[in-house]
């Protein structure tokens, strides 16, 4: 029976080593943001500042299990066999958990994630306890500190309001005071913001990052408690003087410096604090293995009573520890996902919007507006115009707009600044804040300060938000139920469950690597115009026709598939198709999105092009459109079980779909290698392939006067060949336009 224990605790390490990766996939969100969307550094330098923080923090972390220590269950009321399984379930959980946010590219905590995973665990295990042994289920409280569960929900909700609106507050003041023409402002005032930067940062190491590591007396630690005041108002004098020396002797910005230090200083405290979050459990369960091997005990007799106190971690565990984090945090494209989350809800400029308005965020802008619209009678005019003035933003040239950050040095020094003080404070008064929640919620409290969130994006910058704090609680219960439940599978199931348990973890983990990575390579194949340099003739004809080629050969496989699918009443097959043409008018749109920044981008001497574009964009939405209603229709016959189209009508079908690949087939190959001189000739070819349509069409009517006796079969029928034949001429239109455009530019070279 010993061997289940060997095996859990491998699969225990082995699942702490993936929770690392997907660990530090979720969290550098928290220390990357501010100096990857401010650009005040270069990339290679942000990683290496990142990789030296995460490095030192969890080499130098006495890795205590924070959460076993506070006690959110009571390891006395557990015998061995059960600890184990309380310990398995979770890092399942809690691999499976994060996986799962990081490829939605959403920030979530994990030291909640961790917290609810032991708590959903030891309550189902106490429930099961106190089942067989036929007490009260009343009495589950006394397996779990509820008190420390309730502490933990009302640190949450105050970390969020909290952190948003000290943020909001700091940055408008900030903003007031150094306006988006910082240049001149920071040379008077750089020293004294530097010295105030600099020492919450270096009080924030202190207090946050310090209060880990083991070498550290308790003696030093209780007089760095004993004189903040003094250790504040020293360190601010100094940072005030090396600020004031690094600007006028050593030309150094100074707010490059704060977020050189900042970056350093939360890599450092997410390392030497929130490693545990990832390796405490397999740590703990590896010490009551030793318990139990050292006491001679029945597992199932074997009272955990020794878990109580502190999880000390072996020093090479945490080297090895901080190695993996490092690598992740350079070779993740999942943490790039979760970063570029934050950095786009707290961009300044415009862009593509990643989240869709829901009824929470029209609401909340909705009432915001009718809010702001009565300040704006109540404040006087002259007040309004002068602190307008402060917001003016700087006009970036077009050539620049590549490089432009999301946001500035100022709102990016603020973001770290702010998140270390409320960090700092909430751990010297033991409240349960987590860095994800405090970090992300000061970025987006700076952001609609500094007045990012105009008419135009509040309600997507609003709905990403709410998704992402909705996420949050989210990732509470899932969490709480899905430990529950693994704990009681393995609990029951034995060596049978945690088998496929681990294969399941495994399968998941693999499914959702591999969608990732499709869906990052399908993101890099989108164009987006608000991003690039200015376009020239040349790149309109090559891009236009790369969406072009890319369209239409959605187009024929969709069509082709539905055809096929159809025919064998597959109901399956014609719901991937659905969902396949389903991005594809997600792409188109996206294009139609782009009209705004392609105008924008245009050479001055192409600004007839404009047309074009919109036209093109116009057509192709017409034709996805079109498949999308010939999907949906097929789909929806098949899935109300109506009756299956008629072998003649699927042999016609057919015939539409062999004629349709070859002209789909024939303009694909035309615009992939750049051979618009043969669009003359498909062109010529429409009206045969129109007629077949119409003469099908005809045929119909008769079967319906003579033979034909399903309304269902019909209305499919003739919906397709409408559709068809709407396709066909969206097509020819599409093809007339660009060779139109195109002859029109070979005239102007």
């Amino acid at each position: 029976m010993d061997n289940i224990y060997i095996i859990m605790l491998v699969a225990l390490f082995a699942l702490a080593i993936t929770d690392l990766v997907v660990g530090v996939s979720n969290d550098a969100v928290n220390f990357l943001n501010s100096a990857i969307g401010s650009k005040a550094i270069s990339m290679r330098t942000i990683m290496i500042v990142a990789s030296i923080g995460v490095a030192v923090g969890a080499i130098f972390s006495s890795g205590l299990m924070e959460v076993a220590r506070k006690g959110i269950f009571l390891p006395g009321m557990f015998y061995f066999d059960e600890i184990m399984v309380i310990f398995t379930a979770v890092m399942l959980t809690d691999v499976l958990l994060l996986d799962f946010f990081n490829s939605l590219g959403l920030p979530t905590s994990t030291t909640v994630s961790i917290v609810f995973e032991l708590l959903g665990a030891a309550v189902a295990m106490g429930f099961i306890k106190i089942y067989q042994s036929d007490d009260s289920f009343a009495l589950i409280y006394q397996y779990i500190n509820t008190e420390k569960a309730t502490e933990i929900i009302v640190g949450i909700l105050l970390s969020v309001v909290i952190a948003f609106s000290i943020g909001a507050l700091v940055q408008y003041l900030s903003r007031v005071v150094f306006t988006f023409k910082y240049e001149k402002k920071i040379k008077l005032f750089g020293a004294l913001f530097g010295g105030v930067s600099m020492t919450a940062i270096t009080y924030f190491i202190l207090i946050k990052g310090m209060k880990t590591i083991s070498f550290i007396s308790d003696d030093i630690k209780t007089y760095i408690n004993e004189n903040t005041l003094i250790i504040i108002g020293i360190s601010f004098v100094i940072w005030a003087l090396i600020s004031q020396v690094l600007m006028k002797v050593f030309k150094i910005d100074i707010l490059k410096a704060i977020i050189v230090v900042g970056t350093f200083a939360l890599a450092l405290a997410f390392a030497g604090n929130d490693l545990v979050n990832f390796i405490g459990v397999p740590i703990a369960a590896w010490q009551s293995y030793d318990i139990y091997i050292s006491s001679g005990v029945p597992a199932n007799e074997l009272i955990m009573s020794g878990l109580a106190g502190s999880v000390e971690t072996p020093e090479f565990l945490l080297i090895l520890a901080g190695a993996i984090m490092v690598i992740t945090l350079w070779f993740s494209s999942k943490a790039r996902s979760v970063v570029d989350t934050g950095v786009n809800l707290s961009r300044q400029g415009e862009g593509v919007e990643k989240f869709s308005p829901n009824f929470l965020s029209r609401t909340i802008v909705r009432y915001s507006v009718l809010l702001g619209a009565a300040l704006e009678t109540v404040i006087p005019k002259k007040v309004q115009e002068t602190i307008d003035s402060k917001f003016e933003k700087v006009e970036i040239p077009k050539s620049k707009k590549l490089e432009a950050p999301a946001f500035d040095m100022v709102r990016a020094s603020i973001n770290l600044v702010v998140a270390s003080i409320l960090i700092s404070i909430g751990t010297n008064l033991k409240l349960p804040l987590s860095t994800t929640y405090v970090t992300f919620m000061v970025a987006m409290g700076t952001s609609l300060a500094d007045r990012a969130w105009d008419r135009e994006s509040a309600v997507y910058r609003v709905a990403g938000v709410v998704n992402v704090v909705g996420g949050w609680f989210v990732t509470a219960i899932v969490a709480f139920i899905a430990a529950a439940v693994f704990s009681s599978i393995l609990y029951f199931g034995g060596l049978v469950a945690l088998v496929l348990l681990i294969i399941l973890a495994v399968a998941l983990i693999v499914r959702s690597a591999m969608a990732h990575k499709k869906k990052v390579r399908e993101e890099k194949a989108v164009k987006h115009y608000n991003l690039s340099d200015i376009i020239t003739i040349n790149e309109i004809t090559n891009d236009t026709s790369n969406n072009i080629s890319s369209v239409l050969s959605g187009i024929n496989k969709s069509y082709s598939g539905v055809v096929t699918n159809l025919g064998y009443h597959d109901l399956s097959k014609l719901k991937k198709e659905n969902k396949r043409v389903g991005k594809l008018v997600k792409e188109v749109d996206e294009l139609k999105g782009n009209i705004f920044y392609f105008i924008k981008s245009l050479d001055d001497n192409n600004i007839g092009a404009s047309q074009f574009y919109i036209h093109i964009a116009d057509h192709l939405h017409d034709m996805v459109h079109s498949t999308k209603t010939i999907t949906n229709n097929s789909y929806n016959h098949v899935n109300n079980n109506h009756k299956n189209l008629k072998f003649n009508q699927i042999r016609e079908l057919k015939g539409i779909d062999k004629k349709m690949q070859v002209l789909f087939d024939d303009i694909t190959n035309t615009f992939d290698s750049h051979s618009f001189e043969r669009i003359n000739v498909i062109i010529d070819d429409k009206q045969e392939l129109l007629n077949h349509v119409s003469d099908l069409i005809q045929k119909q009517i008769t079967r319906i006067r003579t033979s034909e006796t399903s309304p269902k079969n019909t209305k499919l029928y003739f919906g397709i060949l409408l559709e068809t034949k709407d396709l066909i001429v969206s097509t020819m239109n599409l093809l007339q336009l660009f060779q139109e455009f195109y002859n029109d530019a070979r005239r102007t070279l």
